[in-house]
Formats: structure tokens, C-alpha cells, sequence
């Protein structure tokens, strides 16, 4: 159990916690969650130790280990990958060391009077390192980098040869495979692709210790969480449910409190009125006073206003553009010689939103650099009659001038008529009274990514190409953003690993991987259940194969060793006479053994792919009904049972939970079969 308690903090004048407690279980995963600015860092922040509270203190247990992510980190570049996340295991390797050395030394003295207790040493050891998994750490090693998208030809390069994003899943890697007692990430899913992403979802879904974790990825809570803490004004909210759950029941709490909040202010209203219309007649005065005492005895019922006029914003209409907007024809593309694109032909109709996914580093950003006409190519890339292009790079945010203010980075950008907007436009983004005269240099990541988001609704642009907008956005922010996007009447190509901001927004979604661009038409859960499904198609493919080699194998060894002919078969039969006798009983007891063995083995592995057939069926089953509510749901505009979002949401749950399940039968099952060949 780890514990704050009564934890204030203040920076300056400015109150961020005021006598807040929280106690995190053994097996916790809670979701921190609230505005930019609540204070959700800094308590992660104090929960890791490198920020002390102003008042309180932090209850940790002796012997706790935490493994803390932070969002922006300092990186030490002096080994290569494999190095770098194999210091996780620096108590392993010492042992693996020491046991190498008492070997050596129990070995040249075998009759030294020192030699029990070498012996027990070595035991003691040889113990500890197989409960640490002294025998398997390298392969989670390998399971671990491979999950989080690195490539095998990766594991020897030098961490320095990484951009930020990858070093920062270098660290993510190194501290997973720490396994400490509690996990503290900030905003772990930023820098990882789709499917590094699911992955870390499976690994903290079972993970055997606490995690608590900040992240703006409403899918990514929903599928780790169990619990949601809310920050709002210096006051800590628990709630025992997953980030879907919080909302509807925060909804509902809100909507209480706003009518207490109302009440309240009328009641002070009326008080008021009362104090300072009767405040110099003397014939008042003890009501006055008795007024003027309650209210300064009346506990103030605060509540976060919630902005709803950024949801006003439009991007402008998009002028007229020819039917093809983007058109590529044996596009091939090299750095050095290394091939990230390899005679792609692609076509993107005017109007068409599409998203871009896939591994980091298969092409998607250099795909949209070609099309903005900043990177050399082989082969054709063109882009439709009368196209105009608002981009959106993944460093827009950097590439500002960090000493102008908000104002004039937007008012440089602005031409004609729309200079008069750039205010109401600034508003819309969350900019307001003061915050337009901050300098670049000062702004937050979110804020420069708004600021940046901001500039593309200056012009009216015709095909709007968007480079991982979400990456440092609040939740609010993307709504903001989704919902401009789902009006905007233009061509949108968005690169993005957020499916939650995907759903819906896109029909199409374009996979990049070994050098290939292939087209899937609609969404991105269901281009992400059909590559499920093909994957589990994969490995069936793999089995039978593998089955068909094995029995091949078999037949073949068995034809060899049995048949004999010729002159010298009798003689050999003859002089093997004795000796089969002698040797058959053994050979009967081992035959009967080997029976037996393989016996039991059957059975267990028709158990194995009796669960897997199973479990195939209910995830059928599960896809079809959720393919069902997805029908209802898109063709009803307004639904007026919400029952079914309640039992839409179960249904993708319990499909998380029989694809978990079905991987863990799998690797039972392929652990088996690796056992039985060896």
C-alpha cells in the first residue's frame, strides 16, 4: 500500500492541493485526469518523489520499487539499445556473474575445507535467480522491444542514433521490465503507433503490480483502469470505476452540484441584497448581523466551469478542387539505402477522409513531407487541379518564433478580412483575455499544438494534411478539434494513433509496413478487428504447417529405420538376436514410458486448442453483435434507449478480455509444443 496524506501544495500564491489523501492498492491502475493545469504532473510528480508537497507526507513501504515515465526526460546516450534496457536486470546479471565465479572456485577446490559453504552460497544464488527468472530474462527482453515496435536490427544500435520519441520507449521498456511494485507513467502512449500501443495495454492488464498512469487516450484508460481520480480545484474525486464509467457518473454529479452551486448563489444573492438595503437602519441591525455571520460561516460550494464556446469553431469552406486530390504512381522513396517506400500507388478522391497508420518509422510523415513537396522521390506524386494544402507537421510546434506572443504568431499569418477574427479564433482554441499576450516560449506543448491548429483556420484550405495533432492535446482540446474536422467539407489526411479520435472521423484508413501502402475501407476499429483476425489466421496457418512438417518428418524416420533388404538383413538380424533379447524388456518399459508421456501430452494439447476454438467462437460472436450496435448506432440519429451505449462498451470489453485470453491459450499451447520438440 502506498499512501499521501493531507498533501497540500502551493507554487507561490497559487494553491494547487489543499489537504488531498490518496491510497494506492497493490493491484490499483488508476487513471489521473483533469484540466491542463489541475496539478496532475506535479502529483505524479510527488508520488515518485522528485517533488516534495508544501505540507503532508508521502506513506511509501520499505522495500517499494517505483518506475517512474515522465513526460519530457534527459537522456544519457553511452550504450547501445540492448545495454540500455538490460540495466533493468543489473541484480541478475551480478548474479549470473557471482554464480559463474563460485562454479570456478567450488570446481579447482573440490576437497577445500571452505567448500559447504561455497556450496550453499551457490544454492542460496542459483535459488534467488531462478525466482527472479534468471532463466528467461533476455527473451522478455526481446518480447518487450519487440511489442514497443523496435526491430531486431535495432537491439545493437547506440540509444544517440534514436529520435526523442523512441528513446523515450527505451525508457518505457527498461523500466516494464523492472516490474516495480507501483508504475507512475505520464502520458506513456504519446510517442507509440497503434499496435505498440494495444500491446501496452495487454502488458499493464496483467501486470502484477500498481499503476497509476495520466493519459489523454480515452480508449487506452477505458482498456488499463479500474479506477479514476479527477483533479478539479485543489480537491481530489475517487472513483472505484474505468474512465467510461467516470463520466457518466461525474455527469451526473456535476449536475447536482451545479444546482446546489445555483441555489446557493441565490441564497447569497438575496443575503446580500437584505445586508445592504437594511445595513443602516437600526431597526435591522441584529438581522443584519445574524446575516452578514451566516454568511461568512457558509461553506462556498465551488464548481469548475466547463467552456462550451470553442465548440463554436469552423474551419473555413474549402474552395473548389478538381475529383482527385492526391495520386501517386510507382512512388519510391530512399534515405541512403535504406527503402521506406517502394512503388506505391495510391489514389485520394476530393472530399475522402482518410487516416495514415502503422509503425513509427514505416513512412507516414515522409509520405506527407513528399506531398508537401519538401523531400526528393523517385517515380510520381501529384496533387489534384486547384489543390491547396494546410499542413500540420508533427514539430509545428517547434518551428514558432518563441519570442512573439500568441497574438501576433496568428496576426503574421492572417491576410485580409479574417485579421479581424484572429481574437474570436484565438478564443475558440482556448486563448483568452491575457493568455494572448504570452510568448511562445512560456506556452505548453498542448497550448503550441492549439496555437498551431489555431493558424490552419486562417485560410481556406482545400485538403487539409494533419501529422499527429492529438499528441500533446487535453481531451477537451481533441474534442474541439474532432468536432471542426467532422464539419470541415475539404479533403483530410490525419496521421494519428489515437482511435478513439479516428472513430468516426475517418472511412478509410491507409496501412504503411515493409515499404507498401495497402488501402482499408472503413474505420479503424474495424481495420483494426480485421487485422486481428488475420493475424490469428497467421499463426493457424503456422500450426498447421508446422504439424504437416512434424508428421512428414515422422513418416519418413519411421520408413527409413524399419525397412531392410538385401543379402546382409539376415545376417544382421541374426547377430542382433541375443542382444534384442537381452535389452527388450528395457526397450518395453521405455516404449511404455514414452506412451505414456505422449499421452498425456495429447491431452493436454487437445484441451489447448479446444479453449482456443472456444474462445474463437465467443470472439465471432462478440464481433457480430458489436457489428450489430454499430448498424443501429450510425443509422439512428438520435437513440433514445441509452442502454445500448452501456452494453456497447460491455461488448468491447469482453472482446479485450477473450482476445487476451485467446493469447495467453496460444502461448500455452505454443510453450507445449516447444517443450515437446526439444
Amino acid at each position: 500500500m502506498f499512501a499521501l496524506d493531507n498533501i497540500s501544495m502551493r507554487f507561490g500564491s497559487q494553491e494547487i492541493f489543499l489537504n488531498v489523501s490518496l491510497i494506492v492498492n497493490p493491484r490499483d491502475r488508476i487513471g489521473l485526469v483533469g484540466r491542463n493545469g489541475a496539478g496532475k504532473t506535479t502529483l505524479l510528480r510527488i508520488f515518485a518523489g522528485t517533488e516534495d508537497p508544501s505540507e503532508g507526507k508521502v506513506v511509501i513501504p520499505q522495500g517499494t520499487e517505483m518506475g517512474y515515465l515522465p513526460q519530457q526526460m534527459k537522456y544519457k546516450d553511452r550504450h547501445s539499445l540492448w545495454e540500455e534496457v538490460m540495466r533493468a536486470f543489473d541484480n541478475i546479471r551480478l548474479m549470473e556473474k557471482e554464480i559463474g565465479e563460485l562454479e570456478t572456485q567450488i570446481a579447482e577446490a573440490p576437497d577445500d575445507k571452505s567448500q559447504p559453504e561455497l556450496l550453499d552460497r551457490f544454492s542460496e544464488l542459483m535459488h534467488s535467480f531462478q525466482v527472479l527468472g534468471g532463466q528467461s530474462y533476455e527473451a522478455g527482453v526481446e518480447q518487450t522491444l519487440l511489442g514497443l515496435g523496435f526491430k531486431r536490427s535495432d537491439f545493437y544500435r547506440n540509444t544517440s542514433e534514436f529520435s526523442g520519441g523512441w528513446r523515450m520507449r527505451i525508457e518505457l521498456a527498461r523500466i516494464l521490465l523492472g516490474k516495480p511494485s507501483i508504475l507512475l507513467l505520464d502520458e506513456p502512449t504519446n510517442h507509440l503507433d497503434i499496435e505498440s500501443i494495444e500491446w501496452l495495454e495487454r502488458y499493464l492488464s496483467s501486470y502484477e503490480g500498481a499503476v497509476v498512469l495520466i493519459s489523454h487516450d480515452r480508449k487506452f484508460l477505458d482498456t488499463v483502469t479500474n479506477r479514476t481520480v479527477e483533479i478539479s480545484l485543489g480537491k481530489l474525486y475517487d472513483y472505484k470505476v474505468p474512465f467510461s464509467k467516470f463520466r457518466t457518473i461525474r455527469a451526473e454529479r456535476r449536475e447536482q452540484q451545479l444546482a446546489t452551486y445555483q441555489n446557493q448563489q441565490k441564497k447569497i444573492e438575496d443575503t446580500e441584497k437584505f445586508i445592504e438595503r437594511f445595513r443602516y437602519k437600526s431597526t435591522k441591525a441584529v438581522q443584519v448581523q445574524s446575516r452578514i455571520k451566516a454568511l461568512e460561516r457558509m461553506d462556498r460550494v465551488e464548481i469548475e466551469l466547463e467552456d462550451v464556446r470553442a465548440f463554436n469553431i469552423n474551419f473555413p469552406p474549402a474552395p473548389r478542387s478538381g475529383t482527385l486530390a492526391v495520386e501517386t504512381k510507382k512512388l519510391t522513396k530512399n534515405y541512403g539505402d535504406h527503402c521506406v517506400l517502394e512503388n506505391v500507388d495510391l489514389v485520394i478522391e476530393r472530399g475522402e477522409k482518410v487516416a495514415f497508420v502503422g509503425r513509427n518509422g514505416e513512412g507516414k510523415t515522409t509520405f506527407s513531407r513528399i506531398m508537401m513537396n519538401e523531400l526528393d522521390h523517385e517515380g510520381i506524386a501529384r496533387m489534384g487541379h486547384n489543390i491547396s494544402i494546410g499542413y500540420f507537421a508533427q514539430n509545428q510546434d517547434e518551428i514558432m518564433d518563441e519570442n512573439k506572443t500568441v497574438l501576433a504568431t496568428i496576426e503574421d499569418v492572417a491576410v485580409g478580412d479574417i485579421r479581424s477574427q484572429t481574437r474570436n479564433i484565438l478564443g475558440a482554441f482556448l486563448f483568452h483575455g491575457d493568455d494572448v499576450h504570452k510568448k511562445v516560449k512560456v506556452l505548453s506543448g498542448g497550448e503550441r499544438s492549439r496555437l498551431a491548429l489555431a493558424q490552419l483556420l486562417l485560410r481556406p484550405y482545400n485538403l487539409l494534411i494533419l501529422d499527429e495533432p492529438t499528441n500533446h492535446l487535453d481531451m477537451r482540446s481533441k474534442d474541439i478539434l474532432k468536432h471542426a474536422l467532422l464539419k470541415y467539407d475539404g479533403t483530410l489526411i490525419v496521421v494519428s494513433h489515437d482511435r478513439e479520435f479516428l472513430d468516426g472521423l475517418v472511412e478509410k484508413v491507409y496501412e504503411f509496413g515493409d515499404r507498401k501502402i495497402k488501402e482499408h475501407l472503413g474505420g479503424v476499429y474495424e481495420f483494426l478487428r480485421r487485422k486481428r483476425l488475420a493475424s490469428m489466421r497467421e499463426i493457424e496457418k503456422k500450426e498447421v504447417a508446422s504439424n504437416n512438417s512434424n508428421n512428414k518428418s515422422g513418416t519418413k524416420s519411421k520408413q527409413v529405420s524399419t525397412h531392410k533388404s538385401g543379402p546382409g538383413a539376415k545376417q544382421h538380424s541374426k547377430s542382433h538376436k541375443d542382444s534384442n533379447s537381452r535389452s527388450g524388456e528395457g526397450r518395453s518399459l521405455d516404449k511404455k514410458a514414452e506412451y505414456e508421456r505422449r499421452k498425456v501430452f495429447d491431452r493436454k494439447k487437445r484441451g489447448l486448442e479446444k479453449k482456443i476454438g472456444q474462445s474463437e467462437e465467443s470472439i465471432a460472436t462478440i464481433e457480430e453483435e458489436i457489428a450489430k450496435l454499430d448498424e443501429v448506432m450510425q443509422e439512428s440519429e438520435k437513440i433514445e434507449d441509452n442502454t445500448i451505449f452501456t452494453r456497447y462498451e460491455k461488448l468491447k470489453s469482453e472482446l479485450f478480455q477473450e482476445m487476451t485470453r485467446w493469447e495467453q491459450v496460444h502461448l500455452e499451447l505454443e510453450k507445449l509444443e516447444d517443450r515437446e520438440n526439444k
